[in-house]
């Protein structure tokens, strides 16, 4: 079986291919290449230029848990599968991170620190002054937050989101849960996404893990913004494009919720777009499953994907419909 490959992927990350025919395809390739098992490129430049050369595809194996750069190259008759469960830890990591982040202020901090600031600490409690129902305190100002007892909604709970709420749990957090169907696993229940405005009012955290769809896109506009409590952190870990980007940086600088996203739309965000410049905002330039640990843990799973395949066995992930 013929499994084609990005030509620049080194020679160590492929054991797990081994009694299979790898194919090694150009950046830029000037022929037709035929391959039976596709592992598709990383960048989706990569992906357009390499898969109008691709001849005898069967399957393609996606190395993302997002493949909406993919889907509308792929054919219906092409088994497509995505990455689900290989980026679960670093993501969820990261949108754990980004919470205490700025639970505690950090960005704050941070800005102090550079300014060897000591005493602008006592402005902090300008932050909490955000939240619904927050009060001055007179005796000792409000210098940081924290997370436990809050109440956190998980938008897009698959395995990322799960492994979200695994690393939150030992915080005290209460979650709320929102996938594209309800479902019920024992104690954790999942509502739909047509309880997302019921819930939405509910939570002092709103953590985004999908992916980007016909269904997602914008599915956080001005009008569930308004609906999000005072003050409430809006943290984006799955798609930018998930949040209508306008509405967010209206929202922010009224002080009406704070954020922390590591992904935007459009991304790369340009030097000159306000939302760099909006107030109670972390960004981090979609880095969150950047680890040391990406590649082998993508192509290890991509090998198996391709060695199921080779051996007529059913494939991890398959996608039906966009997702």
């Amino acid at each position: 079986m013929r499994v084609g490959i990005e030509a620049s992927i080194d020679r160590s990350l492929l054991g797990g291919f081994a009694g299979l025919d790898l194919v090694r395809i150009p950046a830029e390739p000037d022929e037709d290449i035929a391959v039976d098992f596709w592992v598709a490129a990383l960048a989706p430049p990569s992906q357009r230029r390499q898969w109008p050369h691709l001849r005898g595809v069967k399957a393609v194996q996606g190395l993302w848990a997002g493949v909406e750069a993919l889907r509308p190259l792929i054919p219906d008759d092409v088994v497509l599968c995505n990455a689900r469960g290989v980026h679960d830890a670093p993501t969820a990591e990261w949108a754990v991170t980004a919470t205490l982040a700025m639970q505690k202020y950090l960005p704050f901090y941070f800005d102090l620190q550079r300014r060897a600031d000591w005493a602008g600490k006592d402005r902090a409690e300008d932050i909490y002054l955000l939240s619904e129902g927050a009060r001055r305190e007179p005796d000792c100002p409000v210098l940081v937050e924290e997370v436990a007892d809050k109440t956190v909604l998980i938008i897009g709970y698959g395995s990322i989101g799960a492994a979200v709420e695994a690393r939150l749990a030992p915080f005290g957090c209460k979650f709320l849960r929102v996938a594209r169907s309800a479902r019920a696993d024992g104690p954790v229940v999942v509502a739909p996404v047509s309880a997302l405005d019921e819930l939405l009012p509910q939570a002092d955290i709103v953590i985004l893990t999908t992916p980007l769809t016909s269904e997602t896109r914008g599915l956080i506009d001005g009008a569930r913004i308004a609906r999000m409590k005072r003050g409430a952190l809006l943290v984006n870990a799955g798609r930018g494009a998930v949040v209508v980007t306008d509405a967010l940086t209206r929202a922010l600088n009224e002080g009406r919720i704070r954020a922390a996203v590591d992904v935007t739309d459009p991304e790369p965000l340009p030097p000159d777009h306000p939302l760099w410049r909006a107030p109670n905002l972390l960004i981090t330039p979609h880095l969150a499953t950047d680890t040391p640990r990406f590649m082998g843990r993508a192509f290890a799973f991509a090998a198996e994907q391709a060695q199921r395949f080779a051996r007529g066995e059913k494939l991890l992930n398959i996608l039906q419909g966009e997702y």
